[in-house]
This record gives structure tokens, C-alpha cells and sequence, in this order.
């Protein structure tokens, strides 16, 4: 059984930083890629970033490309989302979630899902 769990999330000004972790309880994260994906109400869940294993090869979707960072320690069992330069349309819940299948953003090659984190972006 593997338990996921955000913090981080909050309301900022446009241009703000905020720092997004999963910390996993139960079964390590060490052999499974990890990503981030964000939900606004009404709207699909879409992603955001991924990363591999390791933490060698990451993957991010273009609207938060050269903004948001991805990475993760293994040893803590903890994965981060670095998310600067924020915009309003960042606004959303964010849920980090362990990949099961081969394709980094599709939902349903995810099995294991947290509980989401709310970020909240001002104009």
C-alpha cells in the first residue's frame, strides 16, 4: 500500500514562486516514475511534469516549460514541483501521482494518486 501526499500550495501574487512536495509513506517511490498533474474544476486533469527512476530524464507540458521543475529524492522518498514565475492560469489543484503504464500523460497509466494540494494564482 503506498500513500502519496502534497503540501506547498497556497495563494500568490502573479510572478510568485511556490515549492510543491510529495512525500510517499509505505512503499518506496525509488523504481517508479513520478509526475505531477493539476485539475481546474470543470476541466479535465491535465499534466504537468514528469521525471523517470533515477531523476536523469524529465518531461514537461509547453505551458510551464522553462518555469516549473521537477525533481525528486529518492532517498527521502519525496518528489518537488519548483514552480516560478506564476500566472493565473496555474490556478488548480495539484496532484502528484506514480505511473504505471508508458506514457507520461495519460491518467490512466497512473495507479496511485494524492490527495491534491490547492495553488491559487492573483492576477
Amino acid at each position: 500500500q503506498v500513500q502519496l501526499v502534497e503540501s506547498g500550495g497556497g495563494l500568490v501574487q502573479a510572478g510568485s514562486s511556490l515549492r510543491l512536495s510529495c512525500t510517499a509513506s509505505g512503499r518506496t517511490l525509488s523504481l517508479f516514475a513520478m509526475s505531477w498533474f493539476r485539475q481546474v474544476s470543470g476541466k479535465e486533469r491535465e499534466f504537468v511534469a514528469g521525471i523517470n527512476w533515477s531523476g536523469g530524464i524529465t518531461y514537461y507540458t509547453d505551458s510551464v516549460k522553462g518555469r516549473f521543475t521537477i525533481s525528486r529524492d529518492n532517498a527521502k522518498n519525496t518528489v518537488t514541483l519548483q514552480m516560478n514565475g506564476l500566472k493565473p492560469e496555474d490556478t488548480a489543484v495539484y496532484y502528484c501521482a506514480r505511473r504505471s503504464g508508458s506514457s507520461w500523460s495519460s491518467q490512466t497509466d497512473y495507479n496511485w494518486w494524492g490527495q491534491g494540494t490547492q495553488v491559487t494564482v492573483s492576477s
